[in-house]
């Protein structure tokens, strides 16, 4: 069974919970016998199994829908919840706080992403110290171009919406050709991010976005044309997420991967965020 291309959902800790067979909801084996030597059922028990509504996958202890959607806007407020602390704290203190979750964040992101079984706490952890980083980074660059903060978060959730809208239509669907695509498209992006972070360090004077803004193709910064693609990429991002929580929830797989898939999708959606941020950012530098 394949996954998409969020290291998430590819990693063991979603993998494997989803390509084991799910166990029985009562511990019964088939025709009415019981595991490990025990007595048969009786008549009466096996009439009254039978009468009894069947088992949902909350009852037997799989995945819903229910449990991911509850479970990612847990991991959402917690990013929101960091981010207030941002905000709300002086510039100064703001600053080392934003480092201290773009580091701490990256930390955890790994643990997270490559840990046998999801840990609650971690993701949570991850979420909120995203959220330092993302409210730092809004508050400085809004105190530039006043309102991107608010933009962002609106195109965010813009883009997640029609995104989740064209994959329940069918209209967009995650198939080979696509994750070829997504995934020769993001080696060229993460080329051009490593060359541009050299050139920021050791050509300031290029401006603080580097090629991103101080070179322009047709008039267009090349950081607003760059932007999209990645926005772009992080929308078929979202398109493999959702497939992989389809697939996890049809293979039966336990209600622990819904925090998993919860965290899976919180990393798409910030680099979301941070994507259109850096767009509004560069665009407005350049007015």
């Amino acid at each position: 069974m394949a996954f998409g291309g969020n290291p998430v959902f590819r990693g063991k800790n979603f993998r494997g919970a989803v390509s084991t067979a799910p166990q029985s909801a009562y511990g019964q084996s088939p025709y009415g016998q019981s595991p490990y030597g025990q007595q048969p059922m009786t008549a009466q028990q096996l009439d009254e199994l039978y009468r009894a509504p069947s088992a949902g996958p909350a009852q037997t202890g799989r995945v819903t829908y229910d449990d991911v959607i509850v479970k990612t806007l847990v991991c959402l407020g917690a990013v929101v919840v960091g981010a207030a602390v941002t905000l709300a704290v002086p510039a100064s203190a703001a600053l080392g706080l934003m480092v201290l979750g773009a580091l701490g964040g990256f930390a955890l992101g790994l643990v997270n992403t490559f840990k046998r079984q999801p840990v609650p706490a971690l993701i949570l952890g991850y979420a909120a110290l995203e959220g330092l980083f993302l409210g730092g980074l809004t508050r400085m660059l809004d105190a530039v171009s006043p309102g991107i903060g608010l933009q962002a978060v609106l195109g965010t959730f813009a883009v997640a919406g029609v995104t989740l809208f064209l994959y329940k239509s069918g209209r967009v669907r995650a198939t080979p050709g696509l994750m070829r695509f997504f995934l020769i498209a993001v080696l060229g992006y993460l080329a051009f991010s490593v060359v541009n972070l050299f050139v920021m360090i050791f050509n300031p004077g290029l401006g603080a976005w580097g090629l991103r803004s101080s070179v322009h193709v047709f008039g267009i910064p090349l950081g607003v044309l760059v932007g999209l693609v990645a926005v772009v990429l992080a929308a078929i991002s979202l398109i493999f997420d959702f497939d992989s929580v389809e697939k996890a929830i049809r293979a039966g797989a336990p209600r622990s991967v819904s925090w998993t898939a919860a965290f899976g999708l919180t990393v798409t959606l910030v680099w979301l965020y941070t994507e259109i941020l850096r767009i509004l950012a560069i665009f407005n530098s350049n007015d």
